[in-house]
């Protein structure tokens, strides 16, 4: 078992019984990484705060949830991660409206599924998913994470851009190709 591996048990070890050293070890290693993925969703640093507050308590809580055969450490910890900020931002805890958001949040909202589904809007949602994941596992390791960058985690394409060392143009053009592929791989145009 390498280091990190080792940490990562260490900290789920001392979350699990409860011990508060593991919300600090938690925040050391972690909080720069739930930074880095609430910031797009919620702009104001002190919705980020607070939002990363909910986000180590929901861990908390729920660490017992955690399952190494369902999914990686890093998985879990940015899908639950990700969705408190998107829970904070739709119920509009994050103190603006949405236009003051921004583009992408306000985008975001739109492709929320609302809290109750009918029986069918479930099918069809978990159809969608599945019909996703298989498109999304036809394309290549680097254009997986320039989707995931941008339309699950929310960034915006001046981030990705500076941090992947492209023009905000190159990005875009990434994008679009990358759209048009995923229609065709989904059936669309």
């Amino acid at each position: 078992m390498d280091r990190q591996q080792e940490q990562i048990q260490n900290i789920i070890r001392q979350l699990i019984s409860r011990d508060e050293r593991g919300i600090d070890m938690l925040l050391l290693h972690y909080g720069p990484l739930m930074r880095y993925i609430i910031a797009p969703i919620l702009p104001n640093p002190q919705d980020q705060e607070e939002c990363l507050s909910e986000a180590v308590t929901r861990i908390w809580y729920k660490i017992a949830l955690f399952n190494p055969e369902c999914g990686s450490w890093n998985a879990w910890l940015t899908a639950l991660t990700r969705n408190v900020a998107l829970n904070h931002l739709r119920k509009g805890q994050a103190g603006q409206s949405k236009q003051q958001a921004g583009d992408m949040a306000e985008e975001a909202m739109k492709h929320i599924p609302s809290p109750d589904p009918s029986p069918e809007e479930i099918v069809l949602q978990k159809e969608q998913k599945e019909a996703l994941s298989r498109a999304l596992n036809q394309l290549s390791s680097g254009e997986r994470t320039l989707f995931y960058r941008k339309y699950y985690y929310l960034q915006t394409t001046a981030q990705i851009s500076r941090e992947l060392g492209m023009t905000e143009r190159a990005v875009e053009g990434r994008l679009y190709r990358l759209k048009k592929k995923l229609r065709k791989i989904l059936g669309g145009e």
